[in-house]
């Protein structure tokens, strides 16, 4: 079958890869969309440190189901819209004894770690697969990047009283300003590209900063009433973006941070103490997150046509990654049509 291979830095290629058998316990999905991730990205730019080469990419999943296994629920049925957790869990770390098996120590991603699902069919432990019920397969696919985002708001324990910043209007960006709004929390969005800030309005939130053409301190302290943002999500991975976060926050205020800068970053250590912060890391997201997503998805409320830059199909994967490398703010998601 057919499959998107990134075999070394810079080359993606479609190859020929082995249809899998279907197992007890397993299902069989047939893919129709699946999204490149800004992990693939720098995958095939040769920066992402965890991902093993050559991989095949995709964890951001449109698909029907093609066939169950025995001793699948009878709730799975073929025919079925679904998405999937890419995530694995261990069971045995510390992450997973507490419950938290989004962070479990030895995760493997799909498309990362391991071979993704790229391919026209893929096959999965049956808790792995996440029925969608009204959701089209294309649509599907934006479920996983925007759990990250809910996974971020919910680890930072937003409520309807607080103010929260969130740095970054990428895909899982939006995931967090969705659900911060859904919390009835008051968002401003904050992005170097007016397109995206326009995004973020319709996606709920009440400001706008536009940190290339605006003071971002005078904004914020403007908005909040001298105070600072209640909570900073950041979701970019950038030494100034995590500097931002610290600097911005209200006095004892609460920091989640989703993105992985490529460099250390220092901090005024006065600052963690004498706002008493509370600074969160935000991994993957729970199961409960994409419950989260499928149900504000079912709504019929997300401009999921604005969220999707580009659908193509796998002979245009390397076109389209030279142009994504070239031209990285204007991407949200691009779409792989597999079928």
């Amino acid at each position: 079958m057919k499959a998107v291979q990134i075999s070394t830095p810079g080359k993606l290629e479609v190859v020929e890869i082995e249809q899998p058998a279907l197992k007890a316990g397993e299902v069989m999905i047939h893919l129709q969309y699946v999204g490149f991730c800004g992990s693939d990205l720098n995958t095939w730019r040769g920066r992402n440190g965890m991902a093993k080469m050559p991989v095949i990419p995709g964890h951001e999943v449109g698909a029907v189901i093609e066939a169950v296994g025995e001793g699948v629920p009878t709730d799975f049925t073929p025919g079925m819209t679904v998405t999937v957790n890419p995530y694995t869990n261990c069971g045995k770390c510390a992450s997973c004894r507490n419950g938290r098996v989004n962070a479990c120590e030895h995760n493997q991603t799909l498309g990362v770690q391991r071979d993704g699902v790229m391919c026209e069919y893929a096959v999965l432990p049956w808790q792995k697969i996440i029925p969608a019920e009204g959701i089209s397969p294309r649509d599907c696919a934006l479920i996983e990047p925007m759990s990250v985002g809910f996974h971020a708001v919910d680890r930072a324990q937003v409520t309807d009283i607080d103010v929260v910043m969130v740095i970054g209007c990428g895909m899982v960006g939006m995931g967090a300003i969705v659900r911060a709004a859904l919390r009835g929390a008051t968002v401003i969005a904050l992005d170097l590209d007016d397109e995206k800030l326009a995004l973020a309005k319709q996606m709920g939130a009440a400001h706008t900063v536009n940190s290339k053409t605006e003071d971002v301190h005078a904004r914020l302290l403007e908005i909040t009433g001298g105070f600072g943002p209640d909570v900073i999500i950041e979701a970019v991975g950038s030494v100034p973006t995590y500097q931002m976060a610290v600097n911005e926050i209200a006095f004892t205020g609460r920091v989640a941070c989703i993105g992985y800068a490529k460099d250390d970053v220092s901090f005024p250590t006065r600052l963690f103490v004498q706002k008493e912060l509370d600074i969160r890391g935000s991994r993957n997201a729970m199961p409960s997150d994409f419950r989260a997503v499928i149900h504000y998805m079912q709504r019929g409320t997300c401009p999921v046509d604005e969220l999707i830059t580009k659908v193509i199909n796998p002979e245009e994967a390397q076109e389209t990654m030279e142009w994504w490398d070239k031209n990285p703010g204007k991407v949200f998601r691009l779409l792989v049509k597999m079928c």
